[in-house]
């Protein structure tokens, strides 16, 4: 039997695994690597239903064990460097400030989703830390990596991976970074 996952809600999560049909390739690819992959579990959602706030409502999952990954640009000249923010779902991660200055970056926004989609291989609406470009850094909050249960993207829309914050915290390019998330207002 597995684990037994209390943020849950009505999904049905099964070993992440044995499911990767239920992730992005490169989501896959990352799995079949992660010293962790065994601690993660995927379950099947409608895509309908993939953004957060409508996901938790939908299926029970509470909104302060759901963990967004937004990708930040951050430019200095021609130069752009790319980051994925991981901050709960009833937070914001500081782009302007904290985010721009990790970067070393003159300017910091959202990459557009066209550029999102394109660099991670990812469907928009279900980017996930998981399975990043190696070079880009993962920025996580305090909290996030602290976690003991999170619901995140997997690449797709159709399903959420859940997984420890600490599993987080231990993927490539990760960073705990104090002060990243600003409460939701």
């Amino acid at each position: 039997m597995g684990r037994v996952w209390t943020i849950a809600g009505t999904l049905n999560p099964v070993p992440a695994l044995d499911r990767l049909d239920l992730v992005a390739e490169p989501v896959a690819a990352a799995l079949r690597s992660l010293a962790d992959a065994a601690r993660l579990a995927v379950s099947e959602i409608d895509p309908g239903l993939a953004d957060t706030a409508e996901f938790c409502a939908h299926y029970g999952s509470p909104l302060e064990a759901s963990a967004n990954c937004v990708i930040v640009a951050g430019k200095r000249g021609d130069a752009v460097r790319y980051a994925a923010c991981v901050v709960l779902a009833t937070t914001r991660a500081d782009v302007n400030g904290v985010v721009r200055r990790r970067l070393d970056a003159r300017r910091a926004s959202f990459a557009p989703m066209d550029d999102a989609v394109r660099l991670t291989g990812m469907e928009y609406g279900g980017i996930t830390p998981v399975g990043l470009p190696a070079d880009w850094p993962v920025l996580l909050s305090p909290e996030v990596a602290a976690a003991p249960e999170l619901v995140i993207g997997s690449g797709i829309r159709g399903s959420k991976l859940l997984v420890p914050g600490e599993v987080l915290a231990k993927l490539p390019g990760a960073e705990v970074v104090p002060d990243l998330a600003r409460q939701a207002g």
